[in-house]
């Protein structure tokens, strides 16, 4: 997976995303390898044109499809569905409007952290988070 591309791609589009996933996990010490990008993505209408024209020059395919299946990268393609698994030039990339046990875009973005990578400042979703988020469970409210 080529992480630098790909995240200098997003955000250099002006994409509004937040890292999850391993290498979220990366970004907070862990040493495990991944081989995959997973983000969270807002799907306002804006930012689903932003994220077609960012990675459109990378050719996302569904991930696992035959080759010969008929796909068509637009905004459209995107509004039609929350979870999309691509396989593109510069690795798999996974994109999800939601994130398990987190919640939608806006409120996975309220749990990230601002992190300089790749010559970019990026979201990453925070630690705390990113466990819970592997749990798939939701945070309980703590009594004040």
């Amino acid at each position: 997976m080529q992480f630098e591309t790909a995240v200098q791609a997003l955000s250099g589009a002006g994409v509004d995303f937040v890292v999850i996933g391993g290498l979220a996990a990366t970004f907070h010490g862990s040493a495990r390898v991944t081989y995959d990008l997973d983000v969270c993505y807002s799907r306002s209408s804006a930012n689903l044109r932003r994220l077609v024209v960012a990675l459109a020059p990378f050719h996302p395919r569904p991930r696992g499809f035959p080759a010969d299946l008929p796909f068509i990268w637009d905004e459209a393609t995107l509004r039609g569905g929350t979870v999309f698994t691509l396989q593109t030039d510069i690795g798999e990339i996974d994109l999800l409007a939601e994130v398990a046990g987190l919640g939608n875009f806006d409120e996975v973005n309220r749990q990230s952290i601002r992190v300089d990578a790749f010559g970019r400042q990026i979201a990453v979703l925070d630690l705390p988070e990113l466990i819970r988020a592997k749990r798939g469970r939701k945070a309980v409210p703590t009594e004040h």
